[in-house]
């Protein structure tokens, strides 16, 4: 049985030891303030205002209209015509373009006659992502002229009946302006939970060794689940508020809304929460010094939750090796879980795996936890 008196006493002392740190109050409230806003707005994978170049060997009324219709979105922004490919090729070089459009000189004559009209497209490929994202912009481009092109030549009606029996309207569902921004936040509050929780936690016991104090605990008639609960729960709290303050700003700032229910969003918090303070209490026990239980958090929680759980490397993408090694994470589950109920509204009899997943994770190493600190401190119960 968990004796309560005791949890309450170590947890009040663990908030005179915070009160003291006014640095490290700094650090937890307004780090995570820092990190939402600057990788809210650093990590965009919106790719917008790709510098275009056109060479053209026409110069015709139909290479206007096609290099009209793609610079009139947000996501071209035109460079100019260039005279021939030693121009174009410097332009790519020197990073001055990243697509490069090269029309031929018979372009619109074989557009007329129904024939294929090839395109050369030239893209920048050191970013393998983004040109990626450049090559199905300007495919998509492409595919809407044509289709203007053939209904302004053979008209509406028999270009409906002849030439394609359907036509495509494409609804994008929980993120209509497909924004990264509404996908990439609540991912932040995960690693925001992982970094105050866990690295803060870890540091607790190390600072009872270093202090020498560690002896007193352990010869003081203290169970060590109470020990290690008490220890917890200050930091518990305080990183149930900054979630919390993370949620309402992300939604101010980058207009992510709560679509699901709200106590179900509170229960996901304190589990994950529960969690990353568990292994911050694992690595504080088995490190002999700050330093090594810092690099010991960030090895098994902070590295494995920005590039395992889905943050912004799709899982699927994966190999399956590195598929089964993801589920070691719980920011994985925990992710699972805020954009469901963020973006989409789920419901909790969708999502209830990943919720008792959180409990048994943060319940395996606070055990864990308990053994390991009986083994090497053996302390008096």
């Amino acid at each position: 049985m968990l004796n309560w008196r005791i949890i309450k006493a170590v947890a009040k002392k663990e908030l005179r030891h915070l009160k003291r740190e006014t640095r490290m109050l700094f650090v937890v409230f307004v780090f995570p303030l820092f990190l939402l806003v600057v990788f809210g707005y650093a990590i965009n994978l919106d790719v917008k205002h790709i510098r275009l170049g056109v060479l053209d060997f026409e110069k015709s009324k139909e290479t206007r209209e096609f290099i009209n219709s793609i610079i009139n979105s947000e996501y071209f922004d035109f460079v100019g015509y260039l005279d021939n490919y030693i121009d174009l090729r410097k332009y790519l070089d020197e990073g001055k373009a990243q697509m490069c459009i090269v029309f031929p000189k018979d372009f619109s004559r074989k557009l007329i006659r129904g024939e294929e009209a090839p395109i050369q497209i030239l893209i920048d490929g050191v970013n393998g992502n983004t040109s990626s994202i450049i090559y199905n912009y300007s495919n998509l481009v492409a595919n809407i002229y044509s289709l203007k092109f053939l209904k302004d030549i053979y008209g509406a009606s028999s270009f409906r009946v002849n030439l394609t029996p359907f036509e495509l309207e494409p609804r994008f569902w929980y993120n209509p302006e497909l924004k990264s921004s509404r996908f990439l936040v609540p991912g932040l509050i995960g690693i925001i939970i992982i970094l105050t929780g866990a690295i803060t936690v870890s540091l607790s016991i190390v600072r009872e060794k270093e202090r020498n104090t560690i002896e007193q605990i352990n010869l003081a008639p203290i169970g060590t689940i109470d020990f290690l609960i008490g220890k917890i729960l200050p930091y518990l709290g305080l990183a149930f508020v900054n979630s919390i303050l993370v949620v309402f700003l992300g939604n101010i700032i980058f207009d992510v809304p709560l679509k699901g229910n709200f106590m179900l969003l509170i229960l996901a918090i304190l589990l994950y929460i529960y969690s990353a303070v568990s292994i911050g209490i694992f690595s504080s026990v088995i490190a002999d010094s700050q330093l090594v239980a810092f690099l010991l958090v960030v090895v098994i929680s902070v590295l494995p939750s920005m590039l395992l759980s889905g943050f912004i490397f799709p899982i699927e993408s994966m190999p399956l090796v590195i598929q089964l090694i993801t589920n070691l994470t719980p920011a994985k589950f925990f992710l699972i879980i805020i954009r469901n109920l963020l973006l989409k509204g789920t419901g909790f009899f969708s999502l209830w795996q990943n919720y008792l997943y959180l409990l048994i994770y943060g319940s395996v190493f606070l055990l864990l936890s308990g053994r390991l600190y009986k083994k090497n401190f053996r302390v008096v119960i």
